[in-house]
C-alpha cells in the first residue's frame, strides 16, 4: 500500500511538473494569435508526419520480432505492432508504463514469458539510447558554436553575478562532498550492498547486460541494424516535414530536423505523461533560442506536432486494442509456457 501511494505521488509530481513547464511555455503567448496560427497551418504536412510515425512503429515491431525470435518464440507482425501501439497509448497515462503494457499484451496473446519479453524491450531501449546519444553528440559537435552561444545566453547573467569567491567555495564544497561519499562507501559498503536501492540498481544493470546478450546471439544482426536505421530515418522525417506547415518554420532544413529530434527527444523521454510540458518547453526553447523563430511560431509548432502525435497514439492504440482482443481470434503461436513465477 505504501509503495502504491509513493508511485501515485511520484506520478502526480511529474504531472504537475509537466503542467508547470507547459505554463512557462505559454505564459507570454496571446492565445488568440496562437489559435489563428494553428488554424492557418498546412495540415497536409502533419498527415504525412503521422504516416511517417506509423511506418517507424512498423519497423519497431519488425525489429522487436527479431529479438523475440532470437529467444526461440514465434510472433506475428500484426500482434507485435498492436502491442507496440498499445504501449505508446499506455505511456500517455503513466510514463514508462508502455514497456510493461506491450509485454503484458504479447504474453497474453502469444503465450510468451513476460520476463523474456521484458529483456528484449530492455535491449531495444538500450540500443535506441545509444543511437540517441550518438545523435546528440553529433549535433553538439557539428553545431557547437550555435549551441554554445545559446547556453551562454542562458547562463551569462548567472556567471556575471557570480564572484570568484563563490566559485571557489562551490568547488571546495564539491570536493568535500566527493570525499565524504568515498569515505562512506569504504566503511559502509557491506551495509550499502544490502539496501533495496543498491539491489535495484544492480538488478537493472544485470538486466541491461542480459538484454545486450540477446542482440549478440541474434542471427540477423544486419536486418536488426537496418530496422533501427529505418526507425530513426522516419523519426527525422516525422519532425522535419512538419516544418513546412508554418511560414515561420518553413525555411528550416534537414539538419534542423535532426537537431530538433535529438534535443526534443529529451522532452519525450522525460518522466512526464506523454511528454506534456517537457516537449513544449524544450521545443520552444530550441526553436526560439537556437533558430530565432518567433515565440508564437515556436509554440504553434510544438503544440500542433505534440497534439497530432498524441491523437495518433490514442486512435491507433485504441484501434489496436480493439482489433487484438475483439477481432483477432487466431490461436497463440506458442504453448502456454508462462507460469506465475515467470510473471
Amino acid at each position: 500500500m505504501k509503495k502504491r501511494t509513493l508511485n501515485i505521488l511520484k506520478n502526480l509530481f511529474f504531472l504537475l511538473l509537466g503542467v508547470a513547464l507547459l505554463w512557462i511555455s505559454f505564459r507570454n503567448i496571446e492565445l488568440q494569435k496562437l489559435w489563428e496560427g494553428i488554424k492557418n497551418a498546412n495540415y497536409i504536412w502533419i498527415l504525412v508526419a503521422i504516416a511517417c510515425a506509423i511506418i517507424s512503429h512498423c519497423f519497431r515491431a519488425l525489429r522487436w520480432n527479431l529479438l523475440i525470435n532470437a529467444l526461440d518464440y514465434k510472433t506475428r507482425f500484426s500482434t507485435t505492432f498492436y502491442a507496440v501501439m498499445i504501449g505508446y497509448m499506455a505511456n500517455l497515462v503513466v510514463p514508462r508504463m508502455g514497456e510493461i503494457a506491450r509485454c503484458g499484451v504479447l504474453t497474453k496473446k502469444e503465450k510468451i514469458p513476460f520476463n523474456a519479453l521484458l529483456g528484449t524491450v530492455i535491449s531495444e531501449r538500450l540500443f535506441d539510447l545509444v543511437v540517441l546519444i550518438l545523435l546528440l553528440v553529433t549535433v553538439i559537435l557539428v553545431q557547437w558554436q550555435l549551441l554554445g552561444d545559446l547556453v551562454v545566453s542562458w547562463f551569462n547573467p548567472l556567471i556575471e553575478s557570480t564572484t570568484t569567491k563563490s566559485v571557489s567555495l562551490f568547488i571546495g564544497l564539491f570536493v568535500v562532498f566527493c570525499l565524504f561519499i568515498v569515505t562512506f562507501w569504504i566503511f559502509y559498503r557491506k551495509k550499502i550492498k544490502q539496501t533495496t536501492v543498491y539491489q535495484k540498481v544492480i538488478s537493472l544493470l544485470l538486466g541491461l547486460v542480459d538484454g545486450m546478450k540477446t542482440i549478440k546471439t541474434m542471427h540477423r544482426k544486419g536486418l536488426f541494424l537496418f530496422y533501427t536505421l529505418m526507425i530513426w530515418v522516419f523519426y527525422v522525417l516525422m519532425i522535419w516535414l512538419p516544418f513546412y506547415m508554418l511560414p515561420e518554420t518553413s525555411h528550416l532544413d534537414l539538419a534542423a530536423g535532426i537537431t530538433f529530434l535529438a534535443i526534443g527527444s529529451l522532452g519525450i523521454v522525460a518522466p512526464v505523461p506523454g511528454g506534456i510540458g517537457a516537449y513544449h518547453f524544450i521545443g520552444k526553447t530550441l526553436l526560439h533560442g537556437f533558430y530565432h523563430i518567433s515565440e508564437l511560431g515556436a509554440v504553434s509548432f510544438v503544440t500542433i506536432t505534440h497534439a497530432a502525435q498524441t491523437f495518433m497514439q490514442i486512435v491507433v492504440g485504441g484501434l489496436s486494442y480493439f482489433l487484438l482482443f475483439f477481432v483477432d481470434k487466431k490461436p497463440p503461436l506458442n504453448g502456454n509456457t508462462t507460469t506465475n513465477s515467470e510473471r
